[in-house]
């Protein structure tokens, strides 16, 4: 019987990749986050994020996670197990500096305050870019960070709350108010292509293919690189930049609880922003 199950499972595989082709590879891979990320895991990784001195205690808990990452069942299910722990590290790790409430002498070190806060303390605007005509800004409404990856700017909002359910423009609070949407804003802007920038997602599991001009601007593959889609216009292309430091802090720590290496290219002092 088991000779004749381990025939018929070939042949079944055989025919899903004559019909399907890679995508009938990629299906059999699709695992649930939590096989990766425990409930342990979690409370390892953001020791702080219950913490009193917390503006988000209570905010983003686990459940929520892990419910958002099936709405993105790529995520952390590409490529090898190294390749997928390190892509979820890297994205926790990079929500972990959107959200930090650390610094040089916290208890447990500066990188164990992850998800402290769900939005932008005293932003300097309402970060509307009034000549986005396709994603126009409604009266009134502040569209600063919020949400583990802090979300920001009108041209954000709208397109993240179309795909996710929600009117990002109308409703920009919506963000800080719910849980699992404010995973899933995060989740969201990694895994979404904006041209000319790659996703996150794409860099961290090898897919990312550098045009001429990506090249000339030195924008090579690592976490640098994810760095500079999120935020390279504020901390690229600068020596020694504390909040770059910041993020490859947490990243490193994360990436040794999920027991695999960085890579290379861990900062972007020398890459242009896009």
């Amino acid at each position: 019987m088991t000779s004749f199950s381990s025939l018929f499972l070939s042949f079944f595989v055989s025919v899903l990749l004559c019909l399907f082709g890679s995508q009938a590879t990629e299906a059999r891979i699709i695992n649930p986050i939590s096989h990766l990320v425990s409930k342990e895991l979690f409370d390892s990784i953001f020791i702080h994020r219950d913490n009193n001195a917390c503006p988000a205690k209570g905010f983003y808990t686990y459940n929520s996670f892990i419910q958002a990452t099936r709405s993105f069942p790529r995520f952390g299910n590409i490529g090898r197990l190294t390749t997928r722990k390190r892509e979820i590290a890297a994205f926790l790790a990079q929500i972990s500096h959107e959200t930090t409430g650390g610094w040089p002498t916290a208890p447990d070190g500066p990188y164990a305050w992850g998800l402290c806060f769900k939005e932008e303390v005293s932003p300097q605007s309402d970060y509307c870019d009034s000549t986005n005509t396709q994603w126009p800004c409604v009266p009134g409404k502040s569209y600063k960070g919020r949400g583990p990856i802090q979300l920001s700017w009108n041209y954000n909002y709208g397109p993240a709350g179309k795909a996710l359910g929600f009117d990002g423009l109308n409703n920009p609070e919506t963000v800080s108010n719910n849980s699992l949407i404010a995973f899933k804003t995060g989740l969201w802007f990694w895994m979404t292509v904006q041209k000319p920038k790659p996703s996150c997602h794409d860099v961290m599991v090898g897919k990312y293919k550098p045009t001429k001009a990506d090249l000339a601007a030195n924008r090579t593959a690592g976490y640098g690189l994810v760095t500079n889609i999120i935020n390279g216009g504020l901390e690229c292309g600068i020596a020694g930049d504390g909040r770059v430091n910041d993020r490859i802090g947490y990243f490193q720590r994360y990436a040794k609880l999920f027991k695999v290496d960085t890579g290379p290219n861990l900062d972007c002092e020398n890459q242009k922003s896009f």
